[in-house]
């Protein structure tokens, strides 16, 4: 244990900084940074391809919706079809029976 403790110092002691650290600091802080010019690309891309992502999703969702519409209005058409014909059937049993009454 004494030696593991012993490593440890070592690599926890305090060692001075280069004299010229700072130098060097000050220096790549103020150098343009090549990597900087690559966002404005790399966002007007990300706006593309999100604006086409939402569009998409969009236009699917609009149609979605165009298609539950168009189901939905099958769907009473024929609702009033069948009331349509059930009422037929009711007023022509109604003038049998009124028919027999007479």
């Amino acid at each position: 244990m004494d030696e593991f403790e012993q490593e440890l110092r070592q690599a926890f002691a305090r060692h001075p900084a280069p004299p010229d650290l700072k130098r060097k600091l000050m220096e790549r802080r103020r150098a343009p940074d090549p990597r900087a010019r690559a966002f404005p690309w790399q966002r007007i891309a990300a706006v593309i391809l999100l604006s086409a992502v939402f569009s998409g999703a969009a236009a699917w969702h609009k149609r979605d919706e165009q298609h539950k519409g168009e189901a939905a209005r099958q769907q009473v058409l024929t609702a009033l079809r069948i009331t349509n014909h059930a009422l037929n059937q009711m007023n022509s049993q109604l003038a049998a029976h009124g028919h027999a009454q007479k």
